[in-house]
């Protein structure tokens, strides 16, 4: 093989000597040789122009997300559906997908991240969803620990009209978040996704499911970054 830049390309690594041969021959820290390695690996592609590795041992940690919503007329279920989606689409995400009134303790304070969707009722959450965070407390008792400090967590709406109140309901749903000590995120809007269901575009359409899935991305991103310390 023609070298190139005066580089030959005939190095290798030998994981159970921890060694970068042929100019290392001494056993290394695990971060000794990793540095090592990329020095190698780097001159490899000076010397041939390719090369391929991957840490399978560095792999980003599973995450759990729970996404909780009511709905009746199904508008908010679909939006629910479209934000596990997006979760699931981020390698690692394991995806809880429940109506309010069936989340168990376990799948609250297993999940890593919590996405709770409510139609708007008065401008407002609905009551069953106010009803799943006042459960929190008085039937998975919460407080005093702040059992679910330091998780994220998201919301997003449906609404009838385009002034309906969805950011009303979206903020009353982070709200009970924080005073959960939550890292609360947004993603396909300003605080979470959220549809109109009547008028020109009735029921729930293409942008607004895209709006969704992002929603269920973002939250997966930050919920991995959180978890693990660095991006993906």
């Amino acid at each position: 093989m023609k070298r190139r830049f005066g580089v030959s390309p005939s190095y290798s690594f030998h994981p159970d000597r921890n060694v970068v041969s042929p100019y290392f021959n001494k056993t290394h820290t695990p971060n000794e040789s990793r540095h090592l390695l990329a020095v190698a690996l780097t001159l490899m592609t000076l010397g041939t122009g390719c090369v391929s590795w991957s840490w399978a041992d560095e792999s980003s940690p599973a995450i759990k997300i729970l996404v909780a919503y009511h709905s009746l007329s199904g508008n908010t279920e679909r939006m629910a559906e479209a934000v596990a989606a997006g979760a699931k689409s981020v390698s690692g995400a394991q995806i809880v997908l429940k109506r309010v009134g069936q989340v168990t303790a376990e799948d609250l304070f297993s999940a890593d991240a919590v996405v709770v969707g409510s139609p708007v009722y008065w401008s407002n959450m609905s009551g069953e969803v106010k009803a799943f965070f006042d459960n929190w407390q008085f039937k998975f008792g919460v407080f005093p620990e702040f059992k679910m400090k330091n998780k994220i967590g998201a919301a997003f709406a449906t609404g009838g009209q385009i002034s309906s109140g969805k950011e009303m309901t979206m903020l009353t749903i982070l709200a009970a978040m924080l005073g959960n000590q939550m890292i609360v995120v947004s993603g396909g809007g300003a605080f979470g996704a959220s549809a109109t269901t009547e008028g020109e575009s009735p029921g729930i359409d293409d942008k607004e499911l895209a709006e969704a899935k992002a929603l269920g991305r973002r939250v997966a991103d930050v919920t991995k970054f959180i978890k693990s310390g660095s991006p993906r």
